[in-house]
């Protein structure tokens, strides 16, 4: 999509306007000309949020976590492995509460792939948490030792091979042992000689493994993707990158180590970041534009108030970040910012590019700043309170739900959901109390 020479010519607003084309006239056969009808105005509603503009009411996207897996008996670890099961309880909840997006089931990592790889970044039922927990979790680690940056930023694909493979997937230990691709020579002998190894070939069929596991993973993906918009439910064509700062600090650093790198080393720091906006700009718009995304989503971290302050957010977290930003809206990609934690203190510094290409999702941000000091640019959306939809009343939460649409939605770039990613145990009841106090309390 959009790589021959003519393309490169189209400003980002047209190219945009192509990806927006393709999202509203999806190539697929809906079940009966209602979910049709009902798609076009979903998708519309969407567009022209994300346009900044007035729809005909306010969006509403559920995030409800892993709850559909609960709602049918279905506990998180069985649901790591049974795709099919999967499929049918998310359809199945997007039917009955018929909200204006669909809602994947990204909260569902494959249990398979994880486990052959032996992954280390993150805890799973049965691994490393017990049997009957409801998620997983993240496990920060010093991934990158502090004397390590020249190695990273001298030659990154080696670094990340070499050393940062073996260090967060088990299965990969043995990559340690190979020699540097700079060192093939005429005579490649010394370069082949790890795959000699009994361990290596163990590894290489492992990871054949990982491919035919990955395989049947994305035709689940995809087959509940087309069900869901067949039914009637705008799937946003999207994937997921991050601030080059989070990831240093979230999965290489570690929390601890970036911050002591803050004042230890803050140059290394500002090398290792703008080597990553460059690696991340490449692959997000060559796998972008391969796979026709809309939308490019990052989980902001460590940017958040009370992380760091407004000077190293200015200098260490924004620059990079806007220069992996820029160069997505000139390839005409539209960006979601997903502001975890308050970013009060952020909103003077973020309000810099063309209407209708940034998306900002709130998490605990005051709305009302948020939609002065952005809204006039950026669509916004969030921060309906995560535990008032876990322990609230149906009451509560369309009064919450009211407020919220009276100080986001004059002039339109409003999309009502919780301020937290994902809710497994949220109400069903306060979760169609959302969906009623949109269609309420959100006409135009």
């Amino acid at each position: 999509m959009m790589t021959d020479g003519k393309n490169k010519e189209l400003t980002p607003q047209v190219k945009r306007a192509k990806r927006i084309e393709s999202f509203l006239n999806p190539h697929v056969q809906f079940v009966n000309g209602e979910y049709a009808r009902l798609y076009r105005e979903r998708a519309q509603r969407i567009v022209d949020v994300h346009n900044v503009e007035e729809p005909d009411r306010v969006p509403v996207a559920l995030t409800g976590g892993a709850l559909p897996a609960y709602l049918t008996g279905m506990d998180y670890r069985t649901a790591m492995f049974d795709y099919d099961r999967v499929n049918k309880a998310w359809i199945d909840f997007n039917r009955e509460f018929d909200s204006d997006m669909l809602m994947g089931w990204f909260d569902v990592i494959p249990g398979t792939l994880y486990e052959l790889l032996d992954y280390k970044l993150y805890a799973w039922p049965g691994h490393g948490l017990p049997m009957n927990a409801t998620g997983f979790q993240y496990i920060e680690g010093e991934y990158m030792k502090a004397d390590e940056y020249d190695a990273f930023i001298r030659d990154p694909s080696d670094f990340f091979m070499r050393t940062y493979m073996p260090r967060i997937f088990s299965a990969l230990k043995c990559y340690k042992t190979m020699e540097p691709l700079v060192y093939l020579t005429e005579v490649p002998l010394r370069h082949f000689m790890p795959y000699a190894s009994p361990e290596v070939r163990a590894v290489q069929q492992k990871l054949i493994d990982v491919g035919k596991e990955l395989t049947r993973w994305v035709k689940a993906i995809s087959e509940f993707e087309a069900t869901g918009i067949a039914s009637g439910f705008p799937s946003v064509p999207m994937m997921l990158c991050k601030a080059p700062f989070d990831t240093l600090g979230d999965t290489m650093r570690d929390t601890k180590g970036i911050m002591m790198d803050m004042y230890r080393q803050p140059d290394k720091v500002l090398q290792a970041v703008d080597v990553l906006a460059d690696l991340s700009i490449e692959a997000t718009i060559a796998n972008a534009n391969a796979m026709g995304t809309l939308i490019v989503s990052f989980p902001l971290h460590k940017g958040a108030d009370g992380w760091m302050n407004k000077k190293q957010f200015d200098t260490l977290y924004w620059p990079s970040l806007r220069k992996v930003i820029n160069a997505l809206i000139e390839e005409g990609i539209m960006v979601r910012l997903f502001a975890e934690g308050a970013f009060n203190t952020r909103l003077e510094s973020v309000n810099e590019f063309p209407k209708g290409f940034v998306h900002w999702y709130f998490d605990k941000t005051d709305m009302a700043r948020a939609k002065k000091l952005v809204g006039d640019n950026c669509s916004i959306q969030g921060n309906l309170s995560s535990s008032l939809l876990v322990a609230g009343t149906p009451e509560d939460v369309r009064e919450e739900c009211r407020k919220l649409i009276e100080i986001c939605a004059p002039g339109g770039g409003y999309i009502l959901s919780s301020g937290a990613a994902g809710v497994t145990e949220a109400k069903p009841e306060n979760l169609k109390a959302m969906i009623e106090a949109a269609r309420e309390y959100g006409r135009y």
